[in-house]
This record gives structure tokens, sequence and C-alpha cells, in this order.
């Protein structure tokens, strides 16, 4: 992490969003200037070019960053707020916090953990929460605080308390990573941070216990899975990821499961690391994603 952090540092990322008009790059591309940054990399965005949406991501560079923050958010306020935008600024050299709520698999889990030790998130894990214990030891391996919260019966509001007491203003956002308890609409209002889900793609249907037996018994021939924004519509928020396998008859039940956990695993990881280096911005129920991929 100390590597990234360093090669990070003095680069900022802009986000601006809102409705498409003309001059909005050169207004953009003329404030980093004035302020002596140097673009590092633009990518753009435009749903319909007449009145339709627009979507910037900018990197760009500027020695002594911390110190002008102040100023180039003056001057983005006084820029882009006359046009009816909406901007986002972050110190790419600042991790975001980023706790992980997990069950019983752990699959989701260790790979985020893994790819954190590695450098490959620019996050920081100040928690793991679950709300059985089997994950503790794996945990705490890797020098990560460990809690269990156990959830049990229809009422959750006890447990949800108590995440909220552990996160609270101690993390940019929560990833559910194979988290078996459906969050509610109260507790989403009170963390007040996006939460991005894990599940495979057989939802709708092959929903509740054992889908990979079901998938099995329908003779399925993809699987995949989904990385989506949490909201109050369950399993319905914007998409950050996806992707699918091929499977064919001779696979059994377990060899579909591991399959899709292989898939979610990666796609989980891909959703948490354009996440945290804003590369997703959301537009309603859709969101615009500038990877760096292909």
């Amino acid at each position: 992490m100390t590597l990234h952090v360093e090669r990070l540092r003095d680069d900022a990322c802009l986000i601006v969003h809102g409705p498409d008009q003309p001059g909005i790059v050169s207004a953009v591309s003329a404030l980093i200037t004035r302020n002596r940054g140097n673009i590092v990399s633009l990518d753009q965005y435009t749903d319909d070019p007449q009145g339709g949406g627009f979507f910037q991501r900018v990197v760009f560079h500027r020695a002594d960053l911390s110190a002008a923050i102040p100023d180039l958010e003056a001057d983005l306020a006084a820029t882009l707020g006359p046009l009816g935008l909406s901007w986002r600024l972050t110190d790419r050299s600042v991790p975001k916090r980023m706790a992980v709520l997990a069950s019983t698999s752990d699959h989701c889990l260790l790979e985020l953990l893994w790819r954190h030790r590695r450098g490959e998130l620019p996050v920081t894990i100040p928690m793991v929460i679950s709300n059985h214990t089997n994950v503790a030891e794996d945990v705490r391996s890797f020098g990560i605080p460990f809690f269990h919260v156990p959830s049990q019966g229809p009422d959750k509001s006890e447990a949800e308390a108590r995440i909220l007491e552990l996160v609270k203003g101690n993390v940019d956002f929560l990833v559910l990573a194979r988290y078996m308890q459906i969050i509610s609409e109260e507790f989403l209002d009170e963390v007040d941070v996006p939460v991005i889900n894990i599940h495979h793609s057989f939802l709708p249907a092959f929903i509740g216990a054992a889908p990979y037996r079901k998938a099995k018994e329908r003779g399925v021939k993809l699987i995949g899975a989904t990385s989506h924004y949490v909201t109050k519509v369950l399993d319905e928020g914007p998409i950050i990821e996806q992707d699918v396998a091929r499977v064919d008859h001779s696979m059994s039940a377990a060899g579909l499961q591991a399959r899709g956990a292989y898939v979610e695993r990666a796609v989980l990881s891909r959703a948490v690391q354009w996440h945290a280096e804003d590369r997703v911005i959301r537009n309603g129920n859709q969101t615009v994603v500038f990877t760096d991929r292909p």
C-alpha cells in the first residue's frame, strides 16, 4: 500500500456530472490549467448530446496538492455551479476506508483481504464484521480487526445498531462480501455511505436456498455474478460490474458453485477497486463506469 500511495501523491481525481452543454470540457481543462495542474487522464461520456447527461472523470497532477485543494474547490464551485454541474474532488493518495461484512462463506472476503495486502486495492480496512466466527482467525492473520455481531431471528435492529456503532464516522463505504442478511432501510439511512453487494446472477430465477442445485436441475449453461450498490429495493440497486462463466452438463452442483465463487470473487474485487478509484458515477438506477480495461 505504501508504494501505491507514493505513486499517487499530488494526484487529484475530479468527477463532474450534470446536464450536458457546450463548453464543459473547455471549462474544466482551463480551470485545472489556471490552478497549475497537469491532466494525466480524462474520460467523459454524454448519454444524449441534445439535453442529456454529462459525465467526466479527470485525473490531474498538481504539486503540493493538499495545500491547493481549498483554492481548487472554491474555483470549482464558482465555475461549475452556475452550469448546474455537480462535482467531487479527491486526493488520490488518501485511500478510502472500507469495512467488510461477511457471513460463513469466505471466498469474497479473503479475495479482498489478499488483494488489499498486495496493494491492489487503494483502501484501508479498519474492520471486518461478521454474524459468525468461522472467519475470525483468517481475518486476524491479515492484521485486521474482527468483530462478531450475531444476527438471528427476524428482528435485526439490535445487530444493525451495533454495526452502526462500529462503522459510523469510521468508514467511507461498506462491502457485503456474501453477508447473508437483508439490510434494512433504516440502516441505509443511518449509515449514510455507499454499500456494495455481490450475488450470483441466478436472481430472480433461482431465488432462495441451494441456487446451484436448482441451476443444475435446470441444466443451465451460464452462471455469473453481479455487484451493485445497495438500495432500499432488494437486489435492484445500480449495477457496477457483472461477469459470466460457461458451464455444461458434466459439472456437478458443487462444481457449479465453485465456478460461481470464482466469478463472484473477480466481480466484487473489480467493483470495489473501481469504486475506490472514483471510476463509478451513479446515474439514477444506472452507473457510468470509467474502467481502465479495453
